[in-house]
């Protein structure tokens, strides 16, 4: 009966929960069965040359841990909830919901926006302040509500159920680390087996043990899930390059001035190190290099009505001159790496 009331809540909340963490387990039964398979049926019992054996080794647990370090990493860091000060007071919800009229809460959002100095430059179609009324919250820039986490993320990707997590700003660097080195994983593991799963493919009718059929099935899988890795990398590759979010590919942002898919584009190099940062030490390692907050992001061009406070620290960044998102990108010489470190 608790059913009827909520799906997220009592008997069946905990089984809903548990049916989450299936595709994980998946993953992680097949990572831990791919281990087993190349290192003791590929490099114990099949590889007869000691210096291959080692070399594969090495190489192939180094591309394993920055794989599963990634993974995990996306899995459990927090994409980043709305800080309590865009929630709306109660006195700002029951003012709000005491209207009917579309022109009176528009007014009233732009009201809270204002008073709270609220750095929000997005708007919806109709041009109001973008509001969460599930959450009762004023969504910054690039947050949105995912209705399998149940609250309002920031910059959301995606909500992905192989990671049981959504993908968002503080884990979408891990993430794209996640499918390269996936990637990287079952590459490495195809052209590695690729001899001998040959051998054994041609020698089909002889008996050769388990091994044969750890390492055929070993092939396949990892051909399988390269493909289907590869594609969605470069997919996310193409959305870094051009400071997309997947929801904002589907549906341009809208600001001010209307909808505009590029609004928040700095270029190629500003646009990754947007999400990678600037530090070559950290680059390629799960660890959060991002720039900025997460709360609000240097524009293509920018919005000269957004709040007080986000104006002055674009002042304070830019040092006077040509800091922060100027009107022009290009304009004063200054690079769209200048405008990144700048602007955060």
């Amino acid at each position: 009966m608790g059913c009827n009331f909520s799906p997220y809540k009592g008997v069946c909340g905990f089984f809903v929960k548990a049916f989450k963490w299936l595709p994980v387990l998946l993953i992680s039964a097949i990572v831990i069965w791919s281990y087993y398979a190349y290192v003791v049926h590929l490099c114990v019992l099949t590889v007869t040359e000691d210096v291959v054996r080692y070399l594969l080794l090495v190489l192939y647990h180094i591309i394993f841990v920055l794989f599963l370090w990634s993974y995990w990493r996306t899995v459990w860091a927090s994409p980043g909830p709305v800080p309590a000060r865009f929630r709306l007071t109660m006195d700002e919800f029951e003012n709000l919901e005491s209207t009917e009229s579309d022109v009176e809460q528009k007014r009233i959002l732009q009201q809270v926006v204002i008073d709270k100095d609220l750095p929000v430059c997005m708007r919806t179609i109709q041009g109001s302040v973008r509001y969460c009324d599930r959450c009762s919250i004023i969504k910054p820039d690039r947050a949105h509500h995912c209705s399998m986490c149940g609250n309002c993320v920031l910059k959301m990707d995606h909500h992905c159920p192989w990671v049981n997590n959504c993908v968002a700003f503080f884990n979408y660097k891990f993430f794209v680390l996640f499918l390269m080195y996936g990637f990287v994983y079952c590459v490495f593991i195809s052209l590695s087996v690729l001899k001998y799963f040959l051998q054994f493919w041609a020698r089909s009718f002889e008996s050769t043990g388990q091994s044969k059929f750890h390492i055929l099935f070993l092939f396949f899988v990892a051909s399988m899930f390269s493909i289907s890795l590869c594609s969605l990398l470069c997919y996310h590759i193409h959305l870094i390059l051009n400071n997309r979010t997947t929801l904002e590919a589907f549906r341009a942002p809208v600001f001010r001035r209307g909808p505009d898919k590029e609004g928040f584009s700095l270029g190629r190099l500003g646009n990754l190190q947007e999400v990678f940062g600037d530090n070559w030490k950290t680059l390629m390692f799960p660890m959060f290099s991002s720039f900025g907050d997460g709360l609000t992001f240097p524009q293509k061009f920018p919005d000269l009505e957004m709040g007080e406070a986000i104006n002055k620290e674009m002042e304070r960044g830019g040092g006077g001159g040509g800091g922060g998102a100027g009107p022009d990108v290009g304009a004063g010489g200054a690079g769209p790496d200048k405008i990144v470190r700048d602007r955060f």
